[in-house]
């Protein structure tokens, strides 16, 4: 059983925005994006109204998985910076009301690393799973260069050997394995603490956690992973009760209650996320899918899947802690992808800031930055047919060389530009007041001033299809089209004026709220 727990009363309001450093703000001119480049551009994130940023791993990393690869978890990359460095960014970012959540890879680490370089020529070094045969599944059992021999268990790449949590259950035909209670689990968990407590001293708010369900081996049901997350959750809640856990679980309904403060809608966990905007990840140079989702342009999905799901996971969290949803992240493809274009998407916007979810944008979401098809790998971001480069190219800030986001040669840059001349812009849209950034700026302000709009207010749903109406707090109606077609809801049973705060394409008469296509609405009633 699992207890209900209070949660940082910030993390309830927060707006989160991701930020992929290779590709965000580059200030040293060598084509990848930096610490100081992430500083230098912190009053736009200011401006946009994000309170919270989580950087993909910034650690020193060998880069063969883009930094989910860690070789020093206490020591920021070069290419990046240095401690320092991150230090100053919290600061400033600190006094710009923003928290900084960094990026932890608990379950494996690069095979550079010096625990691993110790491990694979130790026999009596257990904080990695070994064996002297192949176990299963096979293609996950790596042979070992090191004197040990034998062979280890890798968790994604043959390059990311997996640290020993132990196993749930034991085997006798798998005598490697370790219980959960062994010397060396217990001191990876003292090793995690020790990682986050040097971050949270230093002002980190928080960590995403990667692959968070990948810890503990043979779980049925998760359950032993579920009690070592509950015991992180018992340390943070006694050492660091400010700071807060993000999970990259898939699972809020079991990992919230196991003591995860919030967890998301993923794209490779059921069909909750999926059947929002279908982010496959533009494999085979196409994204668009035949599995419907509500904002396709032509109608063919429903949000009876989403709120199934949903439901689900609010009713097993029960107020302890939160659903975050994001627009995209690094391993699948952006809103703006496929046959919908950045005119298209901020009735994905207008639903992801209104829903009582933890709403988290991805790095230029907000001016409709496009999957890019074509790229080429990068840092093996392309894994299984799956290419995930081309949602990862450099930001998009102005119309100057490389938009804004390096001095270096465009040759040098770490992905290219997106090469599309229409390419939206930061400073473009800036300078457009109709334009989907200044929509999205919007939507922040109205939820940030409205707690009804919020995690904490009650959502009735009042259609699944088209258009998606619902009443959060009992006191604030919201329209959203994600089609083409135009439509209406009923609202006759709705009594007094509608006024509204944010009326785009969409407007109340007659007792039935009206939505062109693609529109949106939120009023007061």
């Amino acid at each position: 059983m699992t207890s209900r727990r209070s949660t940082s009363g910030w993390l309830a309001d927060a707006v989160l925005y991701q930020i992929y450093p290779q590709s965000f703000a580059d200030s040293n001119g060598d084509g990848i994006g930096d610490l100081r480049g992430a500083t230098e551009r912190l009053d736009y994130l200011s401006w946009l109204g994000v309170d919270t940023v989580w950087f993909s791993p910034l650690f020193a990393s060998p880069f063969g998985d883009a930094g989910y690869d860690v070789m020093d978890y206490l020591t920021i990359a070069p290419r990046y910076g240095t401690n320092e460095d991150a230090f100053a960014l919290v600061e400033a970012a600190h006094g710009r009301g923003i928290r900084v959540m960094l990026d932890l890879v608990p379950g494996h680490t690069s095979h550079r690393h010096p625990w691993f370089q110790e491990s694979a020529h130790n026999p009596a070094d257990h904080r990695y799973i070994w064996s002297d045969r192949v176990g299963a599944p096979v293609r996950d059992w790596i042979p070992n260069q090191g004197a040990r021999g034998g062979y280890y268990l890798a968790n994604f790449y043959p390059i990311q050997p997996a640290l020993n949590f132990g196993y749930a259950r034991m085997n006798e035909a798998e005598p490697w394995r370790q219980p959960v209670d062994a010397e060396a689990p217990k001191a990876n968990r003292e090793a995690l603490r020790e990682i986050m407590g040097y971050w949270f001293g230093h002002g980190v708010s928080g960590f995403r956690v990667d692959m968070a369900a990948s810890l503990v081996k043979d779980d049925p049901g998760l359950v032993e992973t579920a009690k070592l997350w509950g015991g992180m959750r018992n340390w943070i809640d006694a050492k660091h009760p400010e700071c807060v856990l993000l999970s990259e679980w898939g699972d809020p309904k079991t990992s919230v209650p196991a003591g995860i403060h919030a967890d998301y809608f993923l794209h490779f966990v059921g069909r909750g996320m999926r059947s929002l905007w279908d982010n496959s990840t533009g494999s085979r140079g196409d994204w668009w899918t035949d599995q419907p989702c509500y904002f396709d342009p032509e109608g063919r999905g429903s949000m009876a899947e989403f709120l199934s799901a949903w439901t689900e996971a609010d009713r097993a969290i029960d107020g302890s802690g939160f659903v975050a949803l994001p627009t995209a992240n690094h391993d699948f493809s952006r809103l703006t992808c496929g046959p919908r274009t950045r005119d298209m998407v901020a009735p994905g916007f207008a639903f992801q800031l209104t829903w009582p979810t933890l709403p988290v944008i991805y790095y230029g979401d907000e001016i409709g930055m496009r999957y890019v098809p074509g790229l080429p790998d990068k840092e093996g971001s392309l894994h299984d047919g799956e290419a995930r480069q081309g949602s990862r190219t450099p930001m998009q800030w102005d119309g100057s060389a490389n938009a804004g986001f390096s001095t270096a040669p465009a040759d040098r840059l770490y992905l290219p530009v997106d090469p599309d001349p229409a390419r939206p812009t930061v400073a473009g849209a800036q300078a457009d007041p109709s334009s989907l950034l200044h929509q999205v700026r919007e939507l922040i302000a109205l939820r940030k001033a409205t707690p009804a709009l919020g995690t904490g207010a009650s959502v009735e749903v009042l259609t699944d299809g088209y258009p998606f109406g619902y009443i959060r707090g009992g006191s604030y109606l919201v329209i959203v089209n994600g089609r083409r077609e135009p439509g209406g809801v009923d609202v006759n049973h709705l009594t007094g004026a509608f006024r509204p705060l944010v009326a785009h394409g969409v407007t109340v008469r007659d007792g039935e709220a009206v939505a062109e296509g693609f529109g949106y609405g939120i009023f007061e009633l």
